[in-house]
């Protein structure tokens, strides 16, 4: 039976500003890069108790959406009008239409307005049983915010322009607030006037060699630096471990990440020994639990890659942003680890359109984790507003489906992803024979007549999908074989395990970026005993502002 100790984030956030109904609310964020728009909110028992604090004498307007984005966001407006306060829930249609919900499920507490500042209080339940909201889980939620110099006139609110924005928040299981001792020193890691290109999606990575220690060092949390203004702009984080057989002019520069010029050096960095993702605060290792820094299996040089996401390609942005490590010399018990699990980053990550759920397994089997334990991760994708595949890969508007463990004791194990068999897919569609040898990306179709010549991702976005034909294509999937790969740390290459899916001149390459957009959720499943996870990161996708 597995060892590993599971204990999830919780924690506070600093207080909300003083004034109002007098409940407190123990997180506090600005929603906007100028400080106009401020969320406080707290849990309490079974609802969600929400403060907004906006600079503005018009409507304030607050929601959860599933993707960032209006269309089929559940929201609430409200504001003080004549002296009199007012709270309206509404959604938004697939068309982003805004309607009156008839079940109204957001109670007003409380209401100011000066000449400057619009307050509002109010509660919600986290799960309302109304079709038209969203429930309100301890997994990363979409906010979206907006506001108006005027309030509610007639049946709608008037259009904001551009006095709106998404936010990705964990607002049931932020960070915990811990006030650290002096005794704990810090070091950064972070990029210095990185120019971000005016494109939606760039991967940049940079070398980074940790302080030199004589003695072992335990880090005690990690901290996000984010360049102020850059909230939305920096949207992951991963720390990877290197190889130790450098000399420091690997530290001269830096380079966009997964480029055919990319350093030789990148390479060799393949163990993620620490995550990050928008949403997330800082994270704090608990007390009998660390990174270890400073023996001779512990990294000496790490490459930081951080994915910037530029959706409106804004030009001329500078980025100095990237993480604080806290540490000290009084060692803890266990040292941490982290284990990158699901589905393996590629084009054979496939999600055919109008779906309302699609389901994507990646598994890390017994064979990699040798204790007996396997982990499925899991992935939801709602493609109904697709009228094409969906694909996998690394762009902001590409899938992933995968979860970055955090876990102890550590042991020898930084990587266990999986894919199911392309070749049963394409049979799926027909597809008989494609050209042999591989020698183009993507590969191409030899027969039958209709997709020949086409590549594959040609012929899947040819064929003629239906929910009932997604629905049988989804089946399919989930009980393909699967190609399981996992990699060690003393080990830079893969070791397959498992039923081997793809011909020998067939690989699942990364994919280029692509342009997708469906909705997602994920989930982790495991058969060991609730002892495992000190926390984890879930990478997925959403539509035009995403996660990974």
């Amino acid at each position: 039976m597995c060892r590993w100790l599971l204990l999830l984030l919780w924690g506070l956030l600093p207080g909300a500003a003083a004034g109002g109904s007098g409940r407190p609310f123990p997180h506090r964020t600005a929603l906007d890069s100028e400080g106009k728009y401020w969320l406080s909110w707290g849990r309490r028992g079974g609802r969600l108790a929400l403060r907004l604090e906006v600079r503005t004498a018009g409507y304030v307007g607050f929601g959860f959406s599933p993707t960032g984005a209006m269309a089929g966001a559940d929201i609430v407006v409200g504001g003080v009008a004549h002296g009199r306060p007012y709270l309206q829930d509404y959604f938004a249609d697939s068309n982003r239409e805004l309607k009156k919900d008839a079940q109204q499920d957001y109670h007003l507490e409380y209401a100011m307005e000066n000449s400057t500042h619009t307050v509002i209080e109010f509660t919600r339940e986290l799960h309302t049983c109304d079709t038209n909201d969203k429930s309100i889980s301890e997994s990363t939620v979409k906010v979206i915010w907006a506001y108006h110099h005027e309030d509610i006139g007639g049946a709608h609110p008037k259009y904001h322009d551009s006095n709106r924005g998404t936010k990705s928040l964990r607002l049931l299981n932020p960070e915990k607030t811990s006030i650290l001792s002096t005794d704990f020193q810090y070091f950064d890691l972070v990029n210095q006037d990185v120019p971000i290109p005016n494109k939606g999606t760039t991967y940049w990575c940079q070398m980074f060699k940790i302080p030199v220690f004589q003695e072992k060092h335990h880090v005690i949390k990690v901290e996000p630096v984010i360049q102020r203004g850059h909230e939305s702009l920096v949207h992951h984080v991963l720390l990877y471990q290197c190889s130790s057989n450098f000399n420091d002019s690997v530290l001269d520069y830096g380079h966009e990440c997964y480029h055919p010029n990319m350093p030789d050096a990148f390479l060799t960095c393949e163990t993620v020994i620490f995550a990050w993702a928008i949403g997330g605060e800082g994270f704090s290792y608990p007390p009998h639990v660390g990174l270890s820094l400073g023996t001779l299996l512990d990294p000496r040089y790490v490459l930081l890659e951080v994915h910037y996401d530029n959706p409106t390609y804004r030009e001329g942005l500078i980025d100095n942003s990237g993480l604080r490590l806290f540490h000290t010399t009084n060692i803890r018990k266990y040292d941490a680890g982290v284990i990158e699990a699901g589905l393996w980053v590629s084009l054979f990550h496939t999600i055919p359109p109008g779906m309302p759920e699609f389901r994507s397994e990646g598994h890390c089997t017994l064979e990699c984790l040798e204790e007996g334990d396997n982990l499925i991760t899991e992935c939801r994708y709602n493609t109904k507003d697709r009228g094409r595949m969906t694909w996998g890969g690394l762009s902001t508007r590409n899938e992933m489906c995968l979860s970055y463990l955090l876990y102890y004791p550590r042991i020898n194990l930084t990587r266990c992803a999986s894919i199911p068999d392309i070749m049963e897919q394409l049979k799926f569609i027909g597809v008989k024979e494609i050209y042999r040898p591989v020698t183009t990306w993507p590969f191409i179709i030899k027969s039958p007549k209709q997709y020949k010549n086409l590549s594959f991702m040609d012929a899947m976005n040819k064929f003629k999908w239906t929910k009932k034909e997604g629905l049988s294509f989804n089946k399919l999937v989930l009980g393909l074989p699967v190609n399981v790969r996992c990699s060690k740390t003393d080990n830079a290459e893969w070791s397959i395990q498992g039923m081997t899916a793809f011909p020998p001149d067939i690989r699942p390459y990364k994919a280029e970026p692509l342009v997708c957009g469906a909705s997602s959720s994920s989930s982790l499943h495991s058969s060991v005993s609730p002892k495992l996870l000190l926390a984890s990161v879930a990478l997925g996708c959403v539509l035009s502002s995403k996660h990974w």
